[in-house]
């Protein structure tokens, strides 16, 4: 798990914002220093560099994912139900926090910096794999269709939820997206339980 400091985190959560408010280019040193109330050299004593700062964004999302991975598997549920609990989980977490959803799914805002992207990637393979693993057991035990291989479901149930964000995000999250979340859920479940 990802340790931040208070100071950390307050910079983690303005940047977000800053980021969702007006795209990359308004997450500056002096954005951040200024929207806090601090200055420039404040912030450096708590992170290197601005891409320090966007890795600990994704550090923290990444984070946050493990600890809601490692609570769902220690439910005793059904595998389908922890796919629905990570799949809803996510879009409470949004609702919740809507600038991180604006970070989080704007991959293409860190494609040029390799470190960003790498970790991007890697967040998208941790998820694929969990998702992936939860389908494999549904099916062997009959819980899930094993008609469709289990990365192809996962693929569909990923992108669902991407889109489903993407789609709240571009609309000014103009409608509930735990509701829609729910909705999705819900057919997703009709077209993968046996």
């Amino acid at each position: 798990m990802a340790d931040f400091t208070n100071r950390q985190m307050e910079i983690i959560d303005e940047s977000i914002k800053l980021i969702a408010k007006g795209g990359i280019q308004e997450l500056t040193i002096k954005n951040i220093a200024n929207s806090i109330g601090i200055s420039e050299p404040a912030i450096y004593r708590h992170f290197n560099s601005k891409i320090d700062i966007l890795l600990s964004i994704l550090s923290f999302f990444e984070s946050n994912a493990k600890n809601l991975f490692q609570k769902i598997h220690s439910k005793n549920i059904s595998n389908i139900k922890k796919i629905e609990s990570i799949f809803l989980t996510h879009c409470k977490s949004f609702a919740e926090n809507p600038p991180l959803a604006t970070v989080i799914f704007s991959e293409e805002m860190f494609i040029n910096e390799k470190v960003l992207a790498e970790k991007i990637f890697s967040i998208m393979k941790l998820h694929k794999k969990e998702i992936f693993e939860l389908i494999k057991k549904g099916q062997k035990n009959g819980e899930i269709r094993n008609d469709i291989p289990s990365e192809q479901l996962s693929f569909v149930i990923l992108g669902t939820l991407r889109l489903t964000v993407t789609r709240w995000r571009l609309s000014n999250f103009s409608f509930d997206i735990r509701k829609e979340g729910r909705k999705m859920w819900n057919a997703i479940k009709r077209l993968i339980a046996k």
